[in-house]
């Protein structure tokens, strides 16, 4: 679905943009990434919109086909990017699973906020991304995606969520595009 209009209380989500991930390998530039991520985190800030800067910490603890990684982590690897600019006003939220709702107090607190709906960026794209996606909108936020402020190691993964998953779970669009649909900055 198009991106047609932002509700006038919605929070942004940016999900695992943190050192020890913005190391990994991607599909598209990092540094595009942030900077775009940053771009939107500017605006929502300016309009005293609820910004939501999401790091990871650990993993499910159910077997999977894929190794995992195992052992501890370098320091500093759940840090979130110094780029995004973090503020006190910022809420921060610590996950240990791919989505950002599930096992925190994600939702109790967007809605104490009346936020209702949201824009989610990060990484990546087909895990982080999607699920925090798919958990937002069960929750019955509207969910609003910016497909140029998201990126995955795998570009299949990241193809599939944008052409299949996306247009079923809310609207997408460009950063700019976002941009140019928040509202004015609260009276």
């Amino acid at each position: 679905m198009a991106l047609t209009k932002l509700d006038p209380n919605t929070a942004l989500i940016i999900v695992d943009l943190q050192k020890g991930i913005v190391s990994l390998p991607v599909i598209h530039p990092i540094g595009d990434i942030i900077e775009r991520s940053r771009a939107l985190a500017d605006a929502f800030r300016e309009r005293e919109l609820p910004v939501v800067l999401v790091n990871v910490t650990g993993g499910a603890p159910g077997r999977t086909e894929q190794p995992r990684q195992t052992g501890s982590r370098p320091e500093g690897w759940a840090e979130l990017a110094p780029e995004l600019n973090q503020q006190p006003t910022d809420i921060t939220v610590t996950k240990r699973t791919w989505g950002a709702f599930a096992s925190t107090d994600l939702e109790v607190l967007l809605k104490a906020r009346d936020v209702t709906q949201v824009v989610i960026v990060g990484v990546a794209t087909g895990t982080g991304v999607e699920a925090t996606a798919r958990q937002a909108y069960e929750a019955g936020f509207n969910v609003t995606l910016a497909i140029d402020a998201m990126t995955d190691m795998r570009p299949e993964a990241h193809d599939y969520s944008i052409r299949n998953v996306f247009p079923r779970l809310g609207e997408t669009g460009t950063t700019q595009q976002i941009i140019g649909l928040l509202p004015a900055r609260r009276a």
